[in-house]
C-alpha cells in the first residue's frame, strides 16, 4: 500500500515539473512576440515619419537618402512578417 502512494507522489510531482515547464515556455512565447511587435511598431512609426519628410522634402540627395531608408524599413517590415510565418 505505501508503495502505491508512493508512485502517485512520483506521477504528480512529474506532472507538475511538465506543468510548470509548459507555463515558462508559454511566458518565453509572450515575451518574444511583444518584443516582435514593440519592434515592428517602431519600424512602422519609423515608416511613417519617412513618407512624410520624403512628401515635402525638395533636395534631391535628401529625397535619394529618404527613399533608401523607405526601402530598408520596408525590407525589415517584411522580414518580421516572413519570421512570424
Amino acid at each position: 500500500m505505501a508503495r502505491g502512494w508512493e508512485s502517485k507522489s512520483v506521477e504528480s510531482q512529474i506532472e507538475a515539473a511538465e506543468e510548470r515547464a509548459s507555463l515558462a515556455n508559454r511566458r518565453a512565447l509572450a515575451v518574444e512576440e511583444i518584443r516582435l511587435q514593440r519592434e515592428r511598431e517602431g519600424l512602422e512609426l519609423s515608416r511613417t515619419r519617412v513618407l512624410q519628410d520624403l512628401a515635402s522634402a525638395h533636395n534631391p540627395k535628401y529625397r535619394e537618402m529618404l527613399q533608401r531608408s523607405l526601402e530598408f524599413l520596408e525590407e525589415k517590415l517584411k522580414a518580421l512578417d516572413s519570421d512570424k510565418n
